[in-house]
């Protein structure tokens, strides 16, 4: 059911925008709404859509979040809410790794970037981070997949990580579901 409905949305009139809605559980507490930018990384604003609709993103942690930079989450792999953690951040999901779409726009509050290794561009899958402030010298270094439209307040009270890594201890927040949202 879920795979259909993301074919109609998918399918829908060019009008119509391709999002999600996240719905976060933990210190923060709320919803967050994201505009996936399909005119500019169609491949990742694809993935994650198809990745929300299945019902992968539900129950996945932000496991690291780092106060005046950004919340990262999407381990679909590792990062599941009542397992074990210690690995969250180091996998992603069944699908391939995706050649990177850079565009000119630029990292500030409320972009949505997707995390890959440090050693390949073409290595985003489904990990996806949201910045809490500018960081411009991520420029055309990270693909940028999307904007908050609704939810910054959600996402400014993200449990924090500590640390240089931004590692979140003891229970962290989580994306209790994502589902896809289309607006006109």
């Amino acid at each position: 059911m879920r795979n259909a409905l993301l074919a109609l949305l998918l399918s829908a009139s060019p009008a119509l925008a391709l999002g999600i809605e996240i719905t976060v559980e933990g210190e923060a507490n709320g919803v967050i709404k994201i505009d996936l930018f399909e005119d500019i990384a169609p491949f990742h604003a694809q993935q994650i859509a198809s990745l929300a609709a299945e019902g992968q993103y539900d129950g996945v942690i932000f496991h690291r979040v780092i106060d005046g930079f950004m919340a990262q989450t999407g381990d679909v792999l590792f990062g599941r809410m009542g397992e074990d953690n210690s690995r969250a951040g180091m996998g992603g999901s069944d699908r391939p790794d995706l050649k990177a779409e850079f565009s000119n726009l630029t990292f500030k509050r409320g972009v949505v970037g997707m995390a890959r290794s440090a050693f390949s561009e073409d290595s985003a899958n489904s990990q996806f981070f949201i910045m809490f402030d500018e960081a411009d010298y991520l420029d055309g270094q990270y693909t940028i997949v999307g904007e908050v439209t609704e939810g910054l307040d959600v996402l400014d009270a993200i449990k924090r990580g500590k640390g240089g890594n931004g590692a979140v201890l003891g229970t962290p927040d989580v994306m209790k579901s994502v589902v896809v949202i289309q607006d006109e």
